[in-house]
């Protein structure tokens, strides 16, 4: 999936009732969110035991939904209670490989070329 430039991904703090499907999800960016559902931007959901995340996207023609339910372990996920956090592609990437997006390392770099 190739999204647009300009596209905004907003992880929606707190814990989600997973068992809610597009139209449920839209209503929760909608009130509790207090962003539009229908913007052309990504929202990003966790569940309670924290392996399950779900996203949806409105595209301009119709809502998306993806899931993800990990084997082991869990999505790291900022500790606020409510709203909303804005991350970059990157982050969505590493958050979507299970890695900690908050705090990546940097690789090591040689100091000389011999």
């Amino acid at each position: 999936m190739q999204l647009p430039a300009g596209t905004k991904i907003w992880l929606a703090l707190g814990r989600t009732d997973m068992r809610r499907g597009m139209a449920g999800l839209a209503l929760q960016i909608q009130e509790t969110v207090k962003l539009d559902p229908h913007s052309g931007h990504v929202f990003v959901f966790r569940g309670r035991s924290g392996d399950l995340i779900k996203a949806i996207w409105h595209d301009g023609q119709g809502a998306c939904l993806f899931a993800k339910r990990l084997e082991k372990g869990k999505f790291q996920w900022p500790n606020a209670a409510e709203g909303a956090h804005q991350i970059s592609p990157a982050q969505l990437s590493m958050l979507l490989e299970a890695l900690d997006w908050r705090a990546p390392r940097p690789t090591w770099r040689p100091e000389a070329a011999g």
